[in-house]
C-alpha cells in the first residue's frame, strides 16, 4: 500500500446478511466476508427481524476479524470505519452501527455513515473500473426500485420510484403464492426458465416515471387463485417479462428525458437473469449498460466499504450520535 491509499472498513447489517469487508480506494475488494442467514429465515418465508438482529450480535466480531485477517491487514491500517446505517430494518441496522461506532470510538478512526442505497449503487464501481458519474441508476431491491440520476459519487437524484410494493417484494409474494418459498427472487428466476411468457398481465402507468407493481402482483395472486391448475413456470416467466418490460420502458423514457445514454443496474433483483439480457440488448441503441458482478448484487460488505470510500474523501465525517434510519432517503 502506498502513502496515497485509503483503506476503509464496510460494514453491512441493514437485514439478514452480516458482512465486513477492507476495501482499498474505492474499487479495489482486499476482502468481503459474508454471513448469511437465509437457511434461517427460509422456513418462516421471509426475514423475521428479531431472528435477524439476533443472529447480526452473534457474527459480527467474528465477520469483523475475518475481514481483517483475510486483507492481511490490521484495525491500525484503516482509514475509516463506515456502516450502514439505513434503509433497513432498525434492529438489524443497529447491530452494524452500534459496533462501527464502538470500533471508531475505541481506535479514534474516523466515523463515516453509508446509505445502503448508494452502496449498492457503488458495487458498480467495483465490478467497472470504468465507470464514472453522471449516469442513470435502475435501483431494484426488495425495499426500494428507483430511477438514480447519479450526478457526482455522493451526490445523487431520485427521478422516479415504487409508489407501492418494491420489485423484490413482488418477486417474493409471486414466489410465496405458487408455493416456491423463500428467497422468492432466484426461485422465481430458476423456474421461468422451463416456461413460456404466454399470460397477458397488466402494467400500470404514470405521467412521471414513478413504478407501480402492486397490480400485476395481485394479478399473479388472482390468476393463480382462480385457476390453481394454471402452468407455474409460465405464471413466472409471464410476471418476470412484464416486470422487465415495465424497467426497460421507464429508463428508455429517462434517457429520452435526461439525454445520459449510461445505465447501471443495482440492487438484488439485477442479479435476475431475465432482466440482465434484456437490459443487454439496450446496448444495440448506443446505451451503455453496467451491471455488478452477481455476489455483488445483494447485501454485502464491499459495496458498502466502495460507497464509505467516497463519503469519506468527500469530507463526510460522522460523530458517535449517528443512529439508525430504517427509511432512511437518498436525497
Amino acid at each position: 500500500m502506498t502513502e496515497k491509499d485509503i483503506v476503509v472498513l464496510g460494514i453491512e447489517s441493514s437485514c439478514d446478511e452480516t458482512s465486513v469487508a477492507v476495501v482499498k480506494n474505492g474499487r479495489e475488494v482486499l476482502s468481503n466476508i459474508i454471513d448469511t442467514q437465509i437457511k434461517i429465515h427460509e422456513k418462516y418465508g421471509g426475514v423475521v427481524p428479531e431472528i435477524a438482529s439476533r443472529n447480526h450480535i452473534e457474527a459480527i466480531s467474528r465477520v469483523t476479524k475475518k475481514a481483517l485477517e483475510e486483507a492481511k491487514v490490521t484495525i491500525e491500517d484503516i482509514d475509516a470505519i463506515t456502516p450502514t446505517y439505513g434503509p433497513g430494518l432498525v434492529g438489524a441496522l443497529l447491530v452494524g452501527l452500534s459496533y462501527a461506532k464502538a470500533l471508531s470510538y475505541a481506535t479514534g478512526k474516523s466515523l463515516v455513515g453509508v446509505n445502503h442505497v448508494q452502496g449498492h449503487i457503488a458495487a458498480n464501481y467495483i465490478t467497472h473500473k470504468d465507470l464514472k458519474p453522471p449516469f442513470l441508476c435502475v435501483m431494484m431491491s426488495g425495499g426500494n426500485t428507483q430511477i438514480i440520476h447519479v450526478k457526482g459519487y455522493t451526490e445523487f437524484e431520485v427521478l422516479g420510484k415504487t409508489r407501492d410494493d418494491a420489485i423484490g417484494e413482488a418477486f417474493d409474494k409471486v414466489a410465496r403464492v405458487v408455493g416456491l418459498g423463500y428467497p422468492g427472487g432466484p426461485k422465481v428466476d430458476k423456474l421461468a426458465l422451463q416456461g413460456k411468457p404466454n399470460i397477458k398481465l397488466p402494467k400500470t402507468h404514470f405521467d412521471n416515471l414513478d413504478f407501480s407493481f402492486s397490480g400485476i402482483k395481485t394479478a399473479v395472486i388472482n390468476l393463480h387463485h382462480k385457476t390453481p391448475e394454471i402452468n407455474k413456470a409460465n405464471l413466472c416467466a409471464s410476471f418476470e417479462k412484464t416486470v422487465t418490460e415495465i424497467l426497460i420502458e421507464h429508463i428508455k423514457k429517462t434517457i429520452e428525458i435526461t439525454g445520459l445514454k449510461t445505465v447501471a443496474l443495482a440492487g438484488g433483483v439485477s442479479a435476475n437473469s431475465y432482466i440482465r439480457k434484456a437490459f443487454l440488448e439496450l446496448e444495440k441503441e448506443k446505451i451503455k449498460v453496467y451491471m455488478p458482478d452477481l455476489k455483488l448484487c445483494t447485501d454485502n460488505g464491499a459495496m458498502i466499504g466502495s460507497a464509505g470510500y467516497y463519503n469519506y474523501i468527500a469530507g463526510k465525517r460522522d460523530g458517535l450520535e449517528l443512529n439508525a434510519i430504517p427509511n432512511l432517503k437518498l436525497n
